[in-house]
């Protein structure tokens, strides 16, 4: 086999088993893998992270030594047995307690959208997103899905967290807040974004605004609401008054709509917005021709196996932003998964 052919079959492979790697990692997050050696006061042996975890032992050693393949674990001999402990990935970003943890948003992902994703061919035939064959839900009920239980709000809503955690501080500083002092965050679930907002500018209060439902969940689950400077709004914003003030925050929430549906909440928000204030948008960007950033592209797919949307491009967004009277739209490249379009009234 010429070094050409070798190259693209090993690709190829690598793509083919891309859905095992996902796997892997969402069921060793699901079954407590990760949680259970940052407990440990030493490394563990299979034999007794099978029992504590009430797996079995073939199972478990061979998921065990496929995530130190895949640098999640990392493993010792010690009196003629593998011993296995969390590297410093799995530490940072697949434990629990960890701040910098992803692990929520992970679950999410393995219990929703890879269900969804199964369906991939058909959403691309049929142009909708797959919520009846996945969940027996119609496809026009969109967070029926993301929120089937209580459980399953609540997953989501941590897994935004997650998200936030680490994402929200750079989209927030793209560009300087501080002239906006009453931002309403539109969609904010469990105020993650929330908080760091009135982080990065302290002088700023923040209105929450979601559904019941979700507004509920983030004052019994979530610590946002004991910072007197944000506050919690309940409503529908493509049906209910909207609060006043003078920035609202849009973050993963046009990529869920159409461009008729985002339009008609964007000029909800013109209408609403004081003068002289403005609209973030933060969404992940495509290139300028829609062909990358790769990671974006599969966000987009995403989008049509859960949602009506998709990712849009700057251009995209400033056609959307145009015909609802914000101007002096500028967009900005954050260098992480998501970023930001500031547009003004």
């Amino acid at each position: 086999m010429c070094s050409q052919e070798g190259e693209g079959y090993r690709l190829l492979k690598e793509y083919a088993n891309g859905f095992m790697v996902s796997q892997v990692l969402f069921a060793a997050c699901e079954l407590g893998v990760f949680d259970l050696l940052a407990e440990a006061l030493e490394p563990l042996d299979s034999a007794a992270v099978s029992s504590r975890l009430g797996s079995s032992p073939r199972g478990t050693e061979l998921l065990l030594d496929t995530c130190v393949s895949l640098k999640l674990l990392q493993a010792a001999v010690r009196g003629g047995k593998a011993v296995y402990a969390n590297t410093e990935l799995a530490s940072t970003y697949l434990v629990r307690g960890s701040p910098r943890s992803q692990r929520d948003m992970l679950l999410y992902s393995g219990r929703t959208a890879y269900v969804c994703w199964r369906h991939l061919a058909e959403a691309v035939r049929e142009g909708r997103n797959q919520y009846p064959k996945a969940f027996g839900i119609p496809s026009e009920e969109l967070f029926s899905a993301i929120y089937r239980s209580e459980d399953e709000r609540l997953r989501f809503m941590q897994g935004l967290q997650d998200v936030w955690r680490l994402e929200g501080a750079s989209v927030l500083a793209a560009f300087d807040l501080s002239a906006f002092p009453l931002i309403c965050d539109l969609g904010g679930g469990s105020g993650a974004l929330a908080r760091a907002c009135v982080s990065l500018y302290p002088r700023c209060r923040v209105i929450v605004f979601d559904i019941p439902g979700v507004v509920r969940m983030a004052k019994r689950h979530f610590s946002a609401w004991e910072d007197e400077r944000i506050s919690f709004h309940e409503g529908d914003f493509f049906k209910d008054p909207l609060p006043e003030a003078d920035l609202y925050i849009l973050a993963r929430v046009l990529h869920d709509w159409t461009d008729a549906k985002c339009c008609h909440l964007l000029q909800r928000l013109y209408r609403a917005c004081r003068t002289g204030g403005g609209v973030l948008v933060i969404e992940s960007l495509l290139d300028a021709d829609g062909r990358g950033p790769l990671t974006t592209l599969l966000y987009s797919l995403n989008m049509l196996v859960q949602t009506e949307g998709r990712e849009r491009t700057p251009a995209q967004y400033r056609a959307l932003l145009a015909p609802t009277g914000f101007r002096d739209v500028q967009c900005r490249r954050t260098g992480g998964a998501y970023d930001a379009v500031l547009a003004r009234k």
